[in-house]
């Protein structure tokens, strides 16, 4: 069917590209698989991301499907790191769509990196490389309202409060209400 509009970013715009590292943020590698058992070994991670990896052979699984969902231009994720080049944290492109050229962001630290600040920083560094490098128009950031670090994480960042999107985040302990926070490019 013969589309309306023409897409706001062609079919390639990221898969062309190799996916950058930026200050505080560098592509996933095997050697962080420690890190992600951490992460996702916490309650509270569990928690919010529905994810539990309990061995290395699940966390190497969940390393090695960033690079082929970039390819596919579906989504993307970096490592947060610290000054050592350790992974700290995880942020990401989720839900990425050329066509109109949007992404919604996800986020979070390792226990022991909490409190320092890194998701926010991360939020603001990817902030500027979507908006610039890779000419997004929309980011979001969707959380469970019962997530006040998150809510914290977007605000502060910029991302202001759009609404409540009512019953649609699915978590262990049943549905959530969801906070929505958006950027534009205009912003």
């Amino acid at each position: 069917m013969p589309r309306l509009s023409e897409p706001a970013l062609p079919a390639g715009t990221v898969r062309d590209l190799p996916q950058p590292a930026m200050p505080g943020l560098r592509p996933w590698r095997d050697g962080d698989a420690a890190a992600v058992r951490e992460a996702f070994s916490d309650s509270d991670t569990q928690r919010w991301h529905v994810l539990r990896i309990d061995d290395d052979a699940e966390a190497l699984e969940w390393i090695a499907q960033w690079p082929r969902r970039w390819a596919a231009e579906e989504a993307a994720s970096w490592a947060i790191v610290g000054d050592d080049d350790q992974a700290l944290g995880q942020i990401g492109l989720r839900g990425l769509d050329l066509a109109e050229a949007k992404a919604h962001l996800s986020y979070w630290v390792v226990p022991s990196a909490r409190g320092r600040g890194l998701a926010g920083q991360a939020v603001h560094t990817l902030t500027d490389w979507c908006f610039g490098s890779l000419r997004l128009r929309r980011l979001s950031i969707e959380h469970s309202v019962h997530n006040e670090g998150s809510c914290r994480v977007a605000t502060t960042a910029g991302f202001p409060l759009e609404g409540t999107l009512r019953g649609s985040m699915l978590h262990a302990d049943g549905w959530h209400d969801a906070h929505s926070h958006a950027r534009l490019a205009t912003d």
